[in-house]
């Protein structure tokens, strides 16, 4: 059974893997890089990076629909505790555990994690996902370039999802560079052109990628699918 990765646009990605739904960063009102409505989605585990309205957005009516497993740092779990969430579970940055989809650790990310309502939103994350198949998917979430993701590409990933937009998180050219830091697989492009101030060629990205690594780059469209 493959592994299918679908971007919804901007940071929004749903992961099918092992007949479970797994969705990251909901943010589908409002994002003017999807036409999908939230009340269509209906995942059994919701995965939250960070605190920003742009991450966080629809998670809370989501979950109350479907009664996901919210996971996240500790203090998001407490503020979505307050917004009237009950299946809830906390972890935090380099700590990592074992779900019927698979195994999930969180790592460090270069950001902030501000609640939309200006509530202290813990320390921003990744996400390194161990898949019951045995693929090693990491989502970086919204980062900066830092010299660990070396550590992280130990791990020997299949597939790496990377924002490239630059202004709020990596740029292509200091993207480029975590993708020689991890030598992954297969690499994804998301957190661009969502708003001009984030705008970038994908597809240039993509050629100079493939032209200075051994990863294959894969452009995919917002509601695209890629299967690992």
């Amino acid at each position: 059974m493959s592994d299918s990765l679908i971007w919804y646009g901007h940071a929004t990605i749903g992961l099918e893997t092992s007949g479970y739904h797994v969705l990251i960063d909901p943010f589908f009102q409002d994002n003017p890089a999807t036409d999908v409505n939230a009340a269509t989605i209906n995942p059994q585990y919701i995965l939250i990076t960070h605190g920003h309205y742009d991450h966080i957005g629809d998670c809370v009516k989501i979950a109350k629909r479907s009664n996901a497993l919210v996971i996240s740092n500790f203090e998001i779990i407490n503020w979505l505790e307050k917004q009237g969430l009950t299946n809830l579970h906390a972890q935090h940055l380099g700590g990592g555990h074992q779900y019927p989809f698979g195994y999930l650790k969180l790592t460090l990310a270069l950001h902030g994690s501000g609640l939309p309502d200006g509530s202290y939103g813990g320390n921003p994350a990744g996400f390194l996902i161990t898949t019951n198949t045995n693929k090693k998917i990491y989502i970086a979430g919204d980062t900066g370039l830092f010299g660990d993701m070396r550590l992280i590409g130990e791990e020997g990933i299949d597939l790496a999802v990377l924002p490239i937009g630059d202004n709020f998180t990596m740029g292509p050219e200091d993207a480029l560079r975590a993708v020689k830091l991890i030598q992954p697989k297969h690499v994804i492009p998301i957190h661009y052109n969502t708003w001009e101030v984030i705008e970038q060629n994908a597809s240039k990205w993509a050629k100079k990628v493939e032209a200075e690594t051994d990863a294959k780059v894969h452009v995919i469209p917002p509601g695209g699918t890629f299967n690992l």
